[in-house]
């Protein structure tokens, strides 16, 4: 073998077994991404338990609640939008339920009935716990005046409302408010994009063998001169 194809070659099959090997993990965290998003969607739809005295973040996200408790007018709006209803916001509203201030996302309300009386009193609601992790550096600030967030912060969403920092995505309420839909808790909202990534690391070895293979191939081939020899 030519000296001058040691290299290329080497280079070449390093490059493509390091390319493998990252495609071959990505397949491995899609399979540890499925397990967890199988045992999130089982617990969401698990039986409800009544709101823990004290909500934990990590041990309780997704948590199914049922709570009953009075709704204090109190309110704030997340701008979102819908597939084929275009914008709308997220009604966050307080609840209070046995000497405690909760937050409620009761779901979604269309641009269009933003300004309508929105209802108050007894209520209950059946829902998740959820700490959702929206805010980053490009999220605007809130606008104040007008009630109007970008995301869902639920530590300072708790402190504009002067409510504890837990947060029920309702899924049904009783009465329910024919304006509002709910905005349930799905498993199929959290990303799981390692089969992409996957086939793009072993696409890129693929056209990193091609390219090894015509470097090799130009170094081999005879050059004209040698041919007339």
């Amino acid at each position: 073998m030519s000296a001058r194809l040691i290299f290329p070659l080497f280079l070449g099959l390093v490059g493509a077994a390091i390319l493998i090997g990252l495609g071959t993990w990505q397949l491995q965290r899609l399979s540890w991404k499925q397990d967890i998003l199988a045992a999130i969607d089982s617990r969401i739809v698990a039986d409800p338990v009544p709101l823990p005295a004290e909500p934990d973040q990590t041990r309780d996200q997704y948590l199914p609640v049922t709570v009953r408790g009075r709704l204090t007018g109190e309110d704030l709006d997340v701008l979102v939008s819908r597939k084929q209803q275009g914008a709308g916001y997220r009604v966050i509203a307080v609840l209070e339920t046995e000497g405690r201030r909760v937050m409620v996302d009761r779901g979604f309300l269309p641009e269009a009935l933003r300004a309508a009386p929105r209802p108050t009193g007894d209520i209950t609601v059946g829902g998740n716990l959820l700490w959702p992790q929206e805010v980053d550096s490009y999220t605007p600030a809130p606008d104040a005046a007008r009630k109007i967030w970008f995301a869902r912060d639920v530590p300072v969403m708790a402190a504009a409302l002067d409510a504890q920092p837990v947060l029920i995505v309702s899924r049904t309420s009783d009465p329910a408010d024919p304006a509002v839909q709910p905005m349930a808790v799905d498993g199929a909202n959290i990303p799981n994009d390692h089969l992409q990534y996957a086939i793009t690391w072993f696409l890129l070895a693929v056209v990193w063998l091609g390219m090894t293979g015509l470097m090799v191939w130009r170094i081999w081939r005879p050059t004209p001169d040698q041919g007339d020899a």
